[in-house]
């Protein structure tokens, strides 16, 4: 008691002499030991005596939050917001006091004082004239040159192309990137055009695993996040891989927001200015400030340089000059000066507050959060550091602190329109859809011109496969700022993900013309010069990425890329006029060339150890680009058309795969081949088959058709037999006593490597190659697919809607089998402890792993039609603890035995269409006598699925490979694949093809009908018999 007595006589001291400074630390002192209202007002009035408008308004509506009739704070609160401009709002706070006044009469001096000030003020506002007191002379920093820390670095894939985002600045500042994972970066340009640009209101920030961050994701997570990506057979993605964060390297692009309230104001003060020792020190700090303003950062510098010589411990000096430092981009010195004001006086909130957000700037997000932490533990109910936080949380991947710590962030400020469309991208990231677009919509309500959340919401609307919403959105953009790289960029990565590259070239040059230094654009220009035969573009695009100076991890690994697909598009010209079949990539290729492209590994090895393509001007030399080939014919007409067509079957419609046209030409084009030359194998068949039954009495073909019924086949990729298994027949495969002359005319191989080289030229930026292609070393190791389903706490768009059947699937396997594997590939024993019954009653990630009690894998399995009693390995379901949630997967490792064992079911699955076909059905109109051709196709799809034999594509390749076996059969598919149905995914989650079947042909069937239009087209191979001219038939103008 005595010594909070001697405490407010210390306080009446300083008042009486206007030290300001020192009452508000006795001030400080006494509020931490009780809080009592009148204290908490009258720091709010020493404040004012200091200018610290900020710091009056905070401590006001703490006040007034304790007791709402407080008339005292309403004065205070009222004269604060008018000394910063904001005379409307002091005019509402002036009118609620008033109104608790005149309702209680209590203190007469304060209800006239209040009546007063509000004649004053709607006279003035009346006038418009701006009004301040004479001796209220505010220290404050411009936030007009600050870049928040939201606006830092904030994914597809992985999917994807590059995968991108938004970047806030409008002037060119600032470039954001989504990576595949979801995780936002901005790169800033050089300090010097901060100063004259003023960014607060209009920044925008960015995804995509930008967007993809490698071409499949044309991630950006239109993305990086992305796309612009998908996770496992794209891009965004989803996308480039940006690789592990490097600290130092990315520093320079990521710059800070480390100034607080930066929402709707354009000023804030410096916390805690007012603790000065003399009142000469006090305006030496406000000089401080005042140069920090003006952007004279190296005079404030000085200035707080010259305080801290005196006392080297005061913290408002050091988190000025910290400020300073931190404008200058000297990050370490900054944090070095908040860190000091933090041990100096470990209750300075704003130090620990500053602090977090330079780290934040640095990546350093664990440290930041803890930093921020600390000071809400201060002023637990901050709404700029709940906002700082939750971004900061988003950047680190822990979406659901940074969903927490957003929305309580809006709950205490509802006009913080950068806090909405963050949480939009958090809430985006665990799967809640219809809030995320809510909270992006609301963002752009408080503001039509905010583009940081027109950013976002097309990025939202690009992982969504939406892209006529995506295009209105960044339509939008261009309005507000048509000078804006950043959208150029955008657009371009949409368009390349819809498969225009051609104008996706014209808004990549566009977006190039004002950021010429940009290596995502200039990449993604490169790949599209690459598709559409443009090698002397696209090499000089390459060339020019691989010359640019870098400054961060991601744009490494696009460097790394530029180098493999200028390899790739110099061999594609030197076969530009040759015969499609001496493009081979899997044949021509070295295999450690494909390996590390595969893996968008570092070049060095390659370099050394592969052979190079030869230089463009030879190529040039010896062979030109044909004009022919680009010239449009009544055949070419007649296929493209009917491609087109039937390509477009190949859409799934799901969130997260765009519509491709190039990609449904290209899926067209080879159904068609594929159906023609299977055609031509089976009337050969069908031809001998006559022939030989001519010379065989009916009671011998009765008695051979009767033997080999259970004879099993060993033929490894045989082409057909030529007899036919009757519908009612069992559905395992027959063999054949007698080979044709013609049997090994065409393999499943021959038939799937039709639909891969397709698949190759369509999109040559994608690595698209048969894994025992790749070197011994890499397919002995078990290089396969890998799709994430769930990435630590982020929902990936195009495959967590298989979640519950992929657990499903999991649960059954571990029920069968009563263990799991390790890491270490060692047995896991499930079956004690009531462990299978609580496995089986999981329902999430978490619940499973805390039954299992470390990472694992499982293996699915899948019934072999070939070979009774065998089953072969499946897919394997993956689930690894990651620091913020988990990493859930799945994974296809194709080792020799494994290849082996699908090898042979591929070959038996073809043997059996054949069979089915090229007996007494032969060329039926009556698709009930097909049934069991169609179901044969489908089972042979079904091992395709979960064979998995490329690195990526083989979803496409398979129901490529499903719609030409079925033209071949005089049957078309004329309906689409159901909403939410991926067909690979209904494969490798069934154990057995029947299964498979039954789910499949529910929809397929009821639309196929029987036609006869295949002998009406053009033959795809002589229409197009140059490498040439199918990039120029993928690459023409699209109906």
């Amino acid at each position: 008691m005595a010594s909070a007595i001697s405490e407010r006589v210390e306080l009446a001291k300083f008042c009486s002499s206007r030290d300001w400074s020192k009452a508000i630390r006795v001030l400080d002192y006494l509020l931490t030991h009780s809080c009592h209202i009148q204290d908490i007002c009258n720091r709010a009035f020493c404040y004012s005596q200091l200018d610290l408008h900020k710091h009056v308004i905070k401590d006001c509506d703490k006040a007034l939050h304790l007791d709402p009739t407080l008339l005292q704070a309403y004065i205070l609160k009222g004269r604060a917001f008018s000394s910063l401009g904001k005379k409307e709002d002091a005019l509402l706070v002036w009118e609620q006091g008033y109104d608790y006044a005149l309702r209680q009469s209590t203190d007469l001096k304060q209800l006239l004082e209040l009546e007063e000030l509000l004649k004053d003020g709607r006279q003035h506002l009346s006038h418009d004239e701006n009004t301040t007191e004479a001796d209220k002379s505010v220290h404050t920093i411009q936030v007009d040159n600050v870049v928040p820390c939201e606006l830092m670095d904030a994914p597809v894939d992985n999917n994807k192309l590059l995968g991108t985002t938004f970047g806030q600045d409008l002037n060119g500042i600032s470039e954001i990137h989504k990576k595949q994972n979801g995780e936002w970066k901005m790169d800033y340009k050089s300090g010097s055009n901060v100063q004259k640009d003023k960014i607060l209101d209009t920044r925008t920030n960015g995804n995509y695993d930008s967007q993809p961050t490698g071409i499949g994701n044309l991630h950006v997570k239109l993305n990086d996040n992305s796309g612009l990506h998908n996770v496992s057979d794209d891009s965004y993605s989803k996308s480039i891989d940006p690789g592990t964060y490097s600290k130092s390297n990315d520093r320079s692009e990521m710059f800070y927001g480390l100034l607080d309230e930066v929402k709707n104001d354009t000023k804030f003060p410096v916390t805690r200015i007012a603790k000065t020792k003399t009142f000469n020190v006090d305006l030496r700090l406000s000089r401080g400030i005042e140069q920090v303003n003006e952007g004279r950062y190296v005079h404030a510098i000085s200035i707080f340089d010259q305080i801290l010589e005196e006392y080297p411990t005061y913290p408002e000096a050091l988190i000025g000059r910290g400020t300073a430092y931190a404008f200058t981009r000297e990050l370490d010195a900054a944090i070095a000066d908040f860190t000091r004001a933090v041990k100096s006086n470990p209750s300075a909130g704003e130090a620990w507050k500053r602090r977090g957000q330079a780290r934040a700037a640095l990546g350093e997000y664990e440290l930041a959060i803890a930093d921020l932490t600390n000071a809400l533990q201060f002023e637990p109910n901050l709404a700029d550091v709940l906002h700082e936080r939750g971004i900061v949380n988003f950047k680190f991947k822990d979406f659901d602190a940074a969903v927490k710590d957003l929305s309580a962030c809006i709950k205490l400020d509802k006009d913080n329109k950068s806090a909405y469309t963050y949480l939009g991208l958090a809430l985006s990231s665990t799967g809640e859809y219809l809030r995320a677009e809510e909270a992006h919509k609301k963002s752009i309500q408080l503001d039509k011109k905010f583009l940081e959340a027109w950013g976002h919401l097309t990025q939202f609307y690009q992982e969504l496969a939406n892209p006529g919403k995506a295009l209105e959105c960044l339509l939008h953009v261009l309005e507000i700022n048509n000078s804006y790289a950043k959208a150029y960029y955008v657009r371009g990565l949409l368009l390349h993900g819809m498969g225009d590259h051609r104008n996706a070239i014209k808004d990549l040059t566009a977006g190039l013309s004002l950021e010429s230094s940009n290596i995502e654009c200039l990449y993604l220009r490169a790949s599209c010069h690459h598709a559409i035969g443009e090698f002397k573009e696209a090499v000089k695009d390459y060339d020019n990425t691989l010359d640019l100076e870098l400054d961060s991890m991601d744009k490494f690994v696009l460097q790394c890329l530029a180098f493999y697909q200028k390899e790739i598009a110099l061999y594609t010209a030197s076969r530009i006029n040759s015969g499609l079949s001496w493009f081979d990539i899997d044949r021509d290729i070295d295999p450690l060339f494909k390996e590390y492209w595969c893996k968008r590994l570092h070049p060095k090895n390659v370099c050394e150890k592969v052979y190079r393509q030869p230089p463009l001007r030879d190529s040039l030399k010896k062979v030109k680009l044909r004009k022919q080939d680009f010239n449009m014919t009544k055949q070419k007409s007649t296929l493209l058309e009917a491609a087109d067509s039937i390509g477009k079957r190949i859409q799934y419609s799901c969130p997260g795969f765009l519509p491709n046209r190039r990609q449904h030409r290209m899926a067209g084009l080879a159904a068609i081949e594929i159906a023609q030359k299977v055609t031509k194998a089976w009337r050969s068949l069908q031809t001998e088959w006559r022939h030989s039954n001519k010379s065989t009495s009916k009671q011998g073909k009765k008695t051979r058709r009767k033997d080999k019924m259970n004879m099993p086949n060993h033929n490894r990729g045989g082409a057909c037999c030529s007899t036919n298994s009757p519908p009612e027949a069992s559905t395992s495969y027959g063999g054949m006593e007698e080979r044709s002359t013609i049997w090994t005319m065409m393999s499943w191989h021959d038939i799937y490597s039709v639909a891969v080289k397709w698949r190759q030229i369509s999109e040559p930026c994608d690595p698209v190659v048969w894994v025992n292609k790749l070197s011994i070393k890499e397919f002995k190791a078990g290089f396969g697919s890998h799709t994430p389903l769930i990435l630590g706490q982020e929902k990936v768009v195009r495959y967590f809607p298989n979640f519950q059947k992929t657990l499903k699937a999991a649960k059954e396997v571990i029920k069968t089998s009563k263990y799991a594997h390790s890491k270490s590939d060692k047995k896991i024993d499930l079956s004690e402890d009531g462990k299978l019954h609580d496995i089986m009653a999981a329902e999430s990630c978490n619940d499973i792993y805390r039954i299992i009690g470390e990472d694992f894998w499982l293996a699915t399995w899948c019934k072999s039609t070939a070979f009774e009693g065998k089953y072969l390995e499946g897919t394997r379901i993956t689930l690894l603890k990651m620091e913020h949630g988990f990493n859930f997967a799945i994974r296809t490792p194709c080792v020799p035995s494994r290849w082996d064992d699908f090898d042979a079911e591929m070959a038996a699955a073809w043997d059996a269409v054949s069979n089915a076909y090229c007996g007494e059905v032969y060329g039926s109109s009556d698709l009930s006598v097909l049934e069991y051709v169609k179901d044969a196709i489908l089972r042979m799809t079904y091992y395709w699925y979960n064979f998995m034999p490329l690195s990526r594509g083989s979803a496409v390749v398979g129901f490529t490979v499903l719609l030409g076996l079925f033209l071949a059969a005089n049957m078309e598919f004329n309906g689409s694949i159901p909403e939410g149905v991926q067909v690979d995914w209904e494969a490798i989650l069934n154990f057995e093809p029947n299964t498979f079947v039954d789910s499949v042909k529910t929809w397929l069937y009821p639309n196929l009908k029987h036609t006869n239009s295949l002998k009406d087209y053009p033959d795809v191979a002589s229409t197009f018999e140059t490498t040439g001219s199918v990039i120029a038939a993928l690459s023409s103008h699209y109906n």
